[in-house]
């Protein structure tokens, strides 16, 4: 059964670093639209990395851009978030997502998204 299972949340300091991986099983991540998405608490589900394994583009959202860098491990059909300069407003739950979906429909949650992970949390916080 396909899945994407997300790992690497945790507690970092405001100015550190993280990186959050996913892990695509049951099927090839290799013609797949993937993306990073947060949800905060008591606020709506964001699209802020999305990287598309067909043809390379990327998307990222203005809240993250230029700290976050979104990248693709073919071998590993994994995708990973590397996430810097954290600030507590990126405290979330972080989850991902794929489909064969453009990056900007996908970032921007204009379709229906196949497949999700379970998510897991990011606390920044000194």
């Amino acid at each position: 059964q396909p899945q994407l299972v997300e790992s690497g949340g945790g507690l970092v300091q405001p100015g550190g670093s993280l990186r959050l991986s996913c892990a695509a099983f049951g099927f090839s991540l290799d013609s797949y639209g993937i993306g990073w998405f947060r949800q905060a608490p008591g606020k709506g589900r964001e699209g802020i990395a999305c990287i598309s394994n067909f043809d390379g583009a990327t998307y990222y959202s203005d809240s993250v851009k230029g700290r976050f860098t979104i990248s693709t491990d073919g071998t590993k059909n994994t995708v990973y978030l590397q996430m810097s300069s954290l600030k507590p407003e990126d405290t979330a739950v972080y989850y991902c997502a794929a489909d064969q979906i453009s990056v900007q429909s996908m970032c921007t949650m204009r379709l229906v998204i196949e497949y999700w992970g379970r998510g897991t949390p990011v606390t920044v916080s000194s």
